[in-house]
């Protein structure tokens, strides 16, 4: 059994150092978010306003028309641009390529869709990228159908139980033991870091392996897994390492939540979620 990392608030401290008083914009990463449908407008934004309470000083949404323009018009604070259609599908390469420039970080998959064209250009995507991206959601099933698109790049991916089924061929036991194995041979086979979501979550890059237990039972609402992956997003596009990124994200975001769930019990949602994620970094 691999030797196991206790994700602690020690994590904070790696993650969040004083800043030089002379720091400006795009000293902290400037992350681009690619998600949203015509049906699903809140995955981009919740992801995008988490980034951004974690330190992240830009973050671009590049959705189609409807999302983006929700988006637009839920927040002063972020820059949406919208493609055409209802669901990302290969005609938007090229302008997603446009994107990925001077970028940092990508955050890819909330409220995409799983319709047969929004995964093909998802793998297309994917080739091309070489950033640090959160791969979540529904782009966790279109790299499981061809896994040779990661190719060793710069990824993690953060499925819960049903999208780590689907990826690795094994539905997740409740055993922590059983967990740790499952998802380091899943890392090592994709050669990316994987965060499996759950009450304990269970991280690992192939090698070395972290357990995270912050979060509670009332995190199962809507759009916990999009902050998630936001936070994430933020981490990495202010230069933090995979797994390290990774580890602070879940820790944080579980705290977060703890936060919001002490106040608001079975009411908590994500937005509570994000408007506690700067006392979460506090400590």
């Amino acid at each position: 059994m691999a030797k196991t990392i206790k994700v602690s608030k020690n994590v904070l401290k790696t993650v969040y150092r004083p800043r030089d008083p002379w720091a400006r914009k795009y000293d902290f990463g400037h992350l681009l978010i690619i998600g949203g449908s015509k049906l699903y407008t809140g995955s981009p934004i919740l992801a995008a306003m988490a980034a951004l309470r974690t330190g992240a000083d830009l973050v671009t949404i590049v959705a189609v028309e409807r999302a983006a323009n929700v988006a637009a018009a839920y927040s002063p604070n972020l820059i949406a641009y919208p493609l055409r259609g209802n669901y990302l599908n290969r005609s938007h390469l090229p302008e997603l390529a446009k994107f990925v420039k001077n970028k940092d970080a990508v955050v890819l998959g909330g409220g995409l869709w799983r319709q047969p064209p929004v995964l093909d250009a998802v793998r297309a995507f994917v080739k091309q990228i070489d950033l640090p991206t959160v791969i979540d959601a529904d782009a966790i099933h279109a790299v499981a159908a061809d896994k040779k698109v990661l190719n060793g790049g710069k990824f993690v991916l953060t499925p819960n139980e049903r999208e780590f089924a689907v990826l690795a061929g094994k539905k997740p036991a409740k055993s922590v033991d059983e967990r740790i194995k499952i998802v380091k041979e899943a890392a090592a086979e994709l050669k990316a870091v994987v965060m499996l979501k759950g009450r304990i979550d269970v991280i690992s890059d192939g090698e070395r392996v972290a357990l995270n237990k912050t979060g509670n039972p009332f995190m199962t609402v809507g759009g916990m897994g999009d902050t998630l992956a936001g936070v994430c997003g933020s981490l990495l596009a202010q230069g933090h390492e995979l797994f390290t990124a990774a580890c602070a994200a879940a820790y944080i975001n579980g705290r977060a939540g703890d936060i919001a769930a002490r106040r608001l019990g079975a009411g908590i949602v994500a937005t509570d979620l994000i408007d506690a994620l700067p006392k979460a970094i506090k400590g």
